[in-house]
């Protein structure tokens, strides 16, 4: 079977490679593949062209609504690894959408990729099969807060949280909009117990000027609270782009 990724600007594969934006690898090179479809919608998305294709109607605050077929494209697993080692990256970010929907196929992916570095890049509610899980060295882990428009019982899964909690490969990162949704995190980690220095919060934005006016409250609850702050760094170099 093939994989389903979203496509770049001009129609093809997003498999591109630039510097990890987000999280405990910001700044390294690395591949990335986008996959297309999730089982979440979030209002915020940015890269909603993933999943809000034509007829779904779950809320955007862009009310963007994109062809699947033209942002939609099929590769087997050995074409796609073919084109991620092509790359010359020694690190790879699987990132979506929600890339563990695809769980099966990655791991059929990675096995042609022995040699590289994985991160994946997940909302939490899916759970990776053994065959894949064996070949991931580190789980980027974004719970959605209600500011997302998730309901609850189908972003934050008990289950699935306390396994990544657990894992020393999962890393997450909360995206925050407001200085309220602090409280939310706080919660969560009374809750699960993440592990120190595992916690990231990462303003939500997609141009420089929302990112650094929220860091600016964002910086000081960071500190007081003890977790780390993420950029959003191929915002700054890039804008709010594909393939990027």
């Amino acid at each position: 079977m093939s994989l389903v990724l979203a496509t770049d600007d001009a129609g093809g594969p997003e498999i591109f490679a630039s510097l990890q934006g987000e999280g405990p690898s910001m700044g390294v090179p690395v591949a990335f593949v986008r996959l297309s479809r999730c089982n979440l919608a979030c209002t915020w998305c940015d890269t909603a062209y993933t999943w809000r294709f034509t007829g779904d109607n779950r809320p955007h605050r862009d009310e963007a609504v994109f062809d699947r077929k033209a942002n939609q494209v099929t590769l087997s697993p050995a074409e796609t690894a073919e084109r991620i080692a092509a790359l010359g990256q020694d690190r790879l970010v699987i990132t979506g959408g929600e890339p563990l929907l695809q769980g099966g196929r990655l791991a059929e992916m990675l096995e042609h990729l022995p040699d590289m570095a994985v991160e994946i890049e997940t909302n939490g509610t899916v759970k990776a099969p053994p065959r894949l899980d064996v070949r991931v060295d580190q789980y980027n882990v974004s719970p959605k807060l209600s500011h997302s428009g998730n309901p609850a019982d189908l972003a934050l899964i008990p289950e699935r949280l306390d396994d990544y909690a657990t894992d020393p490969r999962a890393f997450f990162k909360f995206v925050i909009a407001s200085p309220g949704d602090v409280e939310e995190v706080l919660a969560l980690h009374r809750r699960y117990r993440f592990r120190p220095g595992h916690v990231f919060l990462m303003a939500e934005g997609t141009d420089s000027a929302t990112l650094r006016a929220r860091q600016e409250w964002l910086a000081p609850l960071c500190l007081e609270h003890g977790f780390r702050m993420s950029d959003r760094m191929h915002i700054h170099l890039y804008g709010d782009t594909r393939g990027t």
